[in-house]
């Protein structure tokens, strides 16, 4: 590759810098905001590194380099330049996520080494919401509790493998993934409607900023879909995390799940960008 202007790891003393990226757009980068609001930047209390690409002395965009890579505010030169440093430490990340422009220009560089890649998504809309629900919450739906654990954690594997196309539990046997459902739960960001032990509804909150939540892991067992339970789930969900989590609730879906995404609309989530996600 072509040299590039050089890419700095950032530390705390750029904290309140990648802050004021970071809200600039507080829905796109509601994940690297939440990592950043609870951990700062120090590389082992974030779990990860955060690269800066500075012009003239400013600091213009940055990169989360952890288990995925995602670019944030990042131009063309700032692509480039951050492709360039991770191919030269050599893929650490499970996926590349991010905004469709900057991630597909930073797989169209990286896809020749690193490639071929488990699985392109190449267009996910993101859809956010600051109001309440227009149609009733399900009132079944309630936050779950570790008591519940050994019923919601085998519905959050079937909804993993079924959207990330691997099972959490393959490699470490689930332990990293039992520790982060659990976390969610005792953090009450998991929400679920449960009916004679068996789980009819469940979606979590997975990243948190002053300005901005993001739900994940939303799932009906196939053989309820298509009875309404999404959409009502949802609305209670959202009414709750506008109520008690943050003012702005988010997420992302796949561009060919419609059913979802006609459920997302109903509940009052609107479109405003687009994500593209690489998975290894």
């Amino acid at each position: 590759m072509l040299g590039s202007p050089p890419v700095r790891l950032l530390d705390d003393r750029y904290r309140d810098d990648v802050l004021a990226l970071l809200d600039a757009d507080p829905v796109a980068n509601v994940f690297v905001g939440s990592r950043v609001h609870a951990a700062g930047l120090d590389p082992r209390r974030l779990g990860a590194q955060m690269w800066g690409y500075l012009r003239e002395g400013r600091l213009t965009a940055v990169c989360y380099a952890g288990a995925n890579l995602i670019p944030v505010n990042a131009g063309l030169a700032a692509v480039r330049a951050f492709a360039e440093r991770a191919h030269a430490q050599g893929r650490r990340c499970s996926s590349i996520v991010g905004p469709v422009d900057a991630v597909g220009e930073m797989w169209e560089i990286l896809g020749p080494y690193w490639g071929p890649a488990r699985a392109v998504r190449a267009a996910q809309p993101v859809m956010a919401t600051s109001s309440p629900p227009p149609v009733p919450g399900d009132p079944a739906l309630r936050r779950v509790t570790m008591d519940d654990f050994d019923l919601i954690y085998p519905a959050c594997v079937k909804m993993f493998t079924e959207e990330v196309g691997i099972s959490p539990n393959v490699g470490d046997g689930g332990v990293l993934y039992r520790a982060r459902v659990a976390e969610l739960i005792r953090a009450g960001r998991a929400f679920a409607r449960i009916e004679d032990g068996r789980v009819m509804f469940k979606a979590e909150i997975g990243a948190v900023t002053p300005r901005a939540c993001q739900v994940q892991g939303v799932w009906v067992p196939p053989e309820l879909r298509g009875r309404g339970l999404s959409v009502a789930g949802m609305a209670a969900l959202i009414g709750e995390a506008l109520r008690t989590v943050a003012p702005t609730v988010s997420l992302y879906v796949n561009d060919y799940n419609t059913r979802a995404r006609a459920a997302y609309r109903r509940v009052g989530l609107r479109e405003t960008g687009t994500f593209m996600s690489v998975l290894f």
